[in-house]
């Protein structure tokens, strides 16, 4: 028996000034960057939240509190990695990802391949299983006025010889 399970994951970080701005673990130039415990990657928290989800491992929070000084300044992208192990010894596969982020600016286009490619790279699959995209929300919202960032993820996973229930 195969067992399909979906998960979604939605992160969110305000921007600050004296900040690096990481997303997808591409270090863009930017003002602002956003303010968190780790990195602030909120791209790649959304698709650990989604991929933990899926697998009924808990969330990020869970398993990367923020009051563990362990985890001061790490990037994302090696979480990210302990995620898939996670993942890979319960047995599940990712099937795909899809993530999007939510800000006004700065532009992405000229990054998005390379965030696929730093996501899948992170978790061992083929860069195809990843798709990036972006939107603004038109000047509205937190969003909208630059205070923040947020990103939405979904994700499929598979896990293979499972009889019974989920």
């Amino acid at each position: 028996m195969t067992a399909l399970r979906i998960g979604h994951g939605y992160d969110v970080h305000r921007l600050t000034a004296g900040r690096k701005l990481i997303l997808g673990g591409v270090e863009i130039s930017w003002e602002k960057g956003l303010l968190g415990h780790s990195d602030a990657d909120v791209l790649t928290h959304a698709v650990m939240d989604a991929l933990t989800g899926a697998a009924r491992l808990g969330d990020i929070g869970k398993l990367f509190p923020d009051t563990d000084p362990a985890y001061q300044g790490i990037s994302s992208l090696k979480l990210l990695g302990e995620v898939g192990r996670l993942l890979r010894e319960a047995g599940y596969e990712i099937v795909n990802i899809d993530a999007v982020l939510l800000a006004q600016a700065p532009k992405i286009a000229p990054y998005r391949k390379q965030m696929a490619e730093n996501l899948a790279a992170a978790l061992g699959i083929d860069t195809e299983q990843v798709n990036v995209k972006a939107t603004t929300e038109e000047g509205l919202g937190f969003t909208g006025s630059g205070e923040g960032m947020a990103a939405h993820s979904v994700v499929l996973l598979e896990k293979m010889g499972l009889s019974g229930n989920l």
